[in-house]
C-alpha cells in the first residue's frame, strides 16, 4: 500500500513542511483579481492581495480541476494506490464537492475523502496528522475516525477581525453577528461550528479585548494538556510573534507555529486579523 495525502491551499502549511513529505500534494486554490486569475500561495502575496481589496474585485474560486486531474495522473503513474484527500469546509467553498466529482472519475484508485469543517491553520493541524498516520502504519479504513476526534474533540481554531466589510462582501459572513460592529468597534472571535460554518463565539470592545477572550477559551479547552499552537496573522507579524510568546507562557505548548493567512483565506479578513489554532497532542 502507497498512500498519497492530498489537500488545497487553505490549510495553510508552511512551504518547508509540504518540502519536507514527498506523499503530501497541494492544489491551489484559486485568487481572481478584476477577472485574472492567480494561483494560491504561488503566484501572488499577501501582501499583493491586500494592496488590492479596497481597489479592485478580488474574489476566491475553485482550485483548478485540471491541476487535480492531473495530479490522480501523476500518482497512478507513481505507484499510489490509496489516497486520503481532505479538504476546507463545504459549508464555505464548493472545493469539496468539486474535487469529490472528478474523484468520481477515478475509481481505480482508492480515495477516501474528507470534509474536514474547518480551514487554515485547523484543517492544516489535521492534515499533518494524516500525515503522522500515515508515516506511522495505519490504515486508510482507520485514520479518517481519528481525524473526526482530532476535529470535534481535540483542536480548537478561532480568529479577530478588525473590520467584517471583506468576510460581508465575499458571502462569507454565515452565522456572524455584529452589523454594528464596525461602528462601535466591537470587534467578534470568530470559530467554524460543527456543520463548517463560521459563528460568532464572542464579542469585546476593541482588538486587544477579542485576543484576551481568545485567550481564555484556548486556557479553558486544553489546560495543562499538552498541545502545539498556531498564530496566524494578515499583516502585522511582530503582533503575531508577541501573541505567541505570551500563548506560550500560558498553556503547555510543545510546538509553537507563526504563520501568515494564506492570501486566498486573506481575502475574506482582510490584513488586520489574528487567529488561534491548537491542537492536543495525542501520544
Amino acid at each position: 500500500m502507497k498512500v498519497a495525502i492530498i489537500t488545497d491551499s487553505a490549510a495553510n502549511l508552511l512551504p518547508e513542511y509540504i518540502l519536507k513529505h514527498k506523499n503530501l500534494f497541494i492544489v491551489p486554490l484559486t485568487i481572481m483579481i478584476d477577472g485574472k486569475s492567480y494561483r494560491d500561495q504561488t503566484e501572488i502575496s499577501a501582501d499583493q492581495v491586500y494592496a488590492k481589496l479596497d481597489t479592485s474585485t478580488v474574489t476566491s474560486s475553485l482550485p483548478s480541476m485540471g491541476d487535480l486531474d492531473q495530479l490522480l495522473h501523476r500518482l497512478k503513474e507513481e505507484g499510489y494506490t490509496d489516497i486520503i484527500a481532505i479538504n476546507l469546509s463545504s459549508g464555505l467553498s464548493g472545493t469539496y464537492n468539486a474535487f469529490r466529482l472528478l474523484f468520481q472519475e477515478h475509481q481505480e484508485i482508492h480515495i477516501a475523502h474528507y470534509d474536514s469543517k474547518t480551514l487554515g491553520g485547523g484543517l492544516g493541524y489535521i492534515v499533518e496528522y494524516a500525515v503522522e498516520l500515515v508515516d506511522a502504519g495505519k490504515s486508510v479504513d482507520d485514520i479518517v475516525p481519528l481525524l473526526q476526534q482530532l476535529r470535534f474533540h481535540d483542536s480548537l481554531a478561532m480568529y479577530t477581525i478588525n473590520t467584517l466589510k471583506h468576510l460581508r462582501k465575499g458571502g462569507r459572513i454565515g452565522k456572524v453577528e455584529g452589523t454594528i460592529g464596525d461602528i462601535l468597534h466591537i470587534k467578534p472571535v470568530i470559530t467554524v461550528n460543527d456543520e463548517g460554518v463560521y459563528v460568532t463565539l464572542g464579542k469585546a470592545f476593541g482588538l486587544n479585548r477579542s485576543l484576551l477572550t481568545m485567550k481564555h477559551l484556548f486556557i479553558d479547552k486544553f489546560g495543562d494538556d499538552l498541545m502545539d499552537f498556531t498564530v496566524h496573522y494578515g499583516s502585522d507579524r511582530p503582533k503575531a510573534v508577541e501573541l505567541a510568546e505570551m500563548m506560550k507562557r500560558e498553556l503547555n505548548v510543545r510546538e509553537l507555529t507563526v504563520s501568515p493567512l494564506t492570501p486566498v483565506l486573506g481575502i475574506h479578513t482582510g490584513p488586520e486579523m489574528f487567529a488561534y489554532i491548537g491542537r492536543r497532542v495525542i501520544l
